[in-house]
């Protein structure tokens, strides 16, 4: 058995275990050089927050492990394909890979899938049901990106 199914099978085991606990089944391991640094199960019922995925759990652990909130070099095991936020935090803070173990076609019967918020996401934003829009606003001071940039330089 290769490195990703032993990962994987954690994964799927972590997410068995939050079933029996009453959770959802989910369940997430961040691998660092071969070592699992994290992992998480979906606490969405536990705590009322709807981003207490899997994925964000084990990330959220991993970077304070790691001490900052960059992940690059990370492969993400996952019980279940990762939805779009959660894909979205990877590569936002450099995850190098994610392994998933069971599709969303897996997850459709069951009303796991997130494979109709991947299709609203790649609707041009006027297009989505969402109501996002872009509206700029004059706003007294130094502009916003500036000042943060200039804080950067300073540090």
């Amino acid at each position: 058995m290769n490195s990703d199914e032993v990962f994987l099978q954690e994964a799927v085991a972590l997410a068995r275990a939050n079933v029996e606990r009453g959770g959802r089944p989910f369940g997430a391991l961040v691998v660092k050089d071969g070592a699992v640094i994290a992992s998480g199960v979906n606490e969405i019922g536990a705590t009322g927050d709807p981003t207490a995925h899997a994925e964000l759990s084990a990330m959220r652990k991993a970077a304070q492990a790691l001490g900052g909130p960059r992940l690059d070099g990370c492969v993400v095991y996952a019980s279940g394909q990762p939805c779009p936020m959660c894909l979205a935090a990877m590569h936002l803070t450099g995850v190098a890979a994610v392994r998933f173990a069971h599709s969303n076609a897996d997850g459709e019967p069951y009303g796991l899938s997130t494979s109709a918020v991947y299709a609203e996401l790649a609707k041009p934003l006027a297009d989505q049901a969402l109501d996002v829009r872009h509206h700029p606003v004059a706003v007294a001071g130094p502009a916003l990106y500036a000042t943060w940039a200039a804080r950067q330089n300073q540090t």
